[in-house]
């Protein structure tokens, strides 16, 4: 048994999501030897190399940082190995080979932000909302060869209100995450966690959470109204789920929506041109509150309307 601020640790991230984590961790006074993240990528207008925000965040603590381009790489696993890590942990970062998650002599553990094994996946933040759950969580997990398959070590749930979106709801999982792992942490190093096969859910009650692709952003008006309310939050703010309004498209960011008989076909639009714009669905309204039509800039819809000429 160690005390967890005496353990080596090697942290895995790249985005903003996994930064929470690992702060959480350098605040609560954990060893962090080393950071592995993403190489630096051309951006913006200019095109100029951006650093991965997991890199700002350990360079400004002084924490070592490593950039490999393959995972694989000779000179990277030998770099890797010099850290001498008790411990690697994972957040938001590409898959690992056994090679690498496989080298520390307390394996590699994963934050993923559901309650595994439902929603295994790239985006279980997303298809939580779009599915229309009313609850989801983080689960901290020890990888294994299958993606997100893993012995669960400790998880919490968090609750997905009426008003969530993807961002709110990102923001709630990025925090819960980073007091989960802490708490993992401290709990492997003293020996207080017992891991847990996951489930064995059938095929058929398992719920995926795949990469989100430019189709799966299209509102389709046949669905029913509700469907469509909760792909709009679960795509908010990006990628933002989108339409045709007047021969051009249009992201939808927040709506509301009623269940009414209409007297329109699935995706026709009806608007007063001051304070309303509504699209019909198969089974009622969904209301427009926030929108960006193309060639313009995101707007309340009431704003929208005053240039709107249909």
């Amino acid at each position: 048994m160690k005390k967890a601020e005496d353990l080596r640790i090697v942290f895995f991230g790249t985005p903003g999501f996994a930064v929470a984590s690992l702060a959480a961790m350098v605040d609560a006074g954990l060893n962090i030897v080393a950071v592995v993240t993403a190489p630096d990528k051309p951006a913006g207008r200019g095109m100029q190399l951006r650093a991965p925000e997991v890199k700002e965040y350990a360079v400004s603590k002084g924490i070592p940082v490593l950039q490999p381009e393959k995972l694989r790489n000779t000179q990277f696993l030998e770099a890797l190995q010099d850290y001498h890590a008790d411990l690697q942990v994972v957040v938001a970062f590409r898959m690992l080979p056994e090679v690498v998650w496989n080298m520390p002599p307390m394996g590699t553990i994963n934050v993923h932000a559901s309650l595994l094994p439902q929603y295994r996946g790239a985006a279980p933040i997303n298809w939580a909302i779009i599915n229309g759950e009313t609850e989801t969580g983080v689960t901290t997990f020890k990888l294994q060869h299958a993606i997100d398959t893993g012995n669960i070590l400790l998880q919490e749930k968090v609750a997905i209100l009426p008003e969530d979106n993807i961002g709110s709801l990102y923001e709630k999982l990025m925090l819960k995450g980073g007091e989960l792992l802490v708490k993992t942490v401290k709990g492997l190093a003293e020996e207080r966690i017992k891991e847990l096969p996951q489930n064995n859910i059938p095929a058929e009650e398992l719920k995926h959470a795949p990469k989100i692709f430019k189709e799966d952003t299209h509102i389709d008006w046949n669905k029913p109204v509700q469907e469509i309310h909760n792909l709009v939050r679960g795509m908010s703010p990006v990628p933002a789920a989108y339409t045709e309004l007047a021969g051009k498209t249009a992201k939808i960011y927040a709506g509301h929506y009623t269940k009414e008989p209409v007297d329109k076909m699935p995706g026709e639009y009806d608007t007063d041109m001051n304070s309303y714009l509504r699209f019909a669905a198969k089974d009622g309204w969904l209301y427009v509150d926030e929108l960006q039509q193309e060639g313009k800039k995101r707007m309340d819809t009431i704003a929208f309307l005053r240039g709107f000429r249909g």
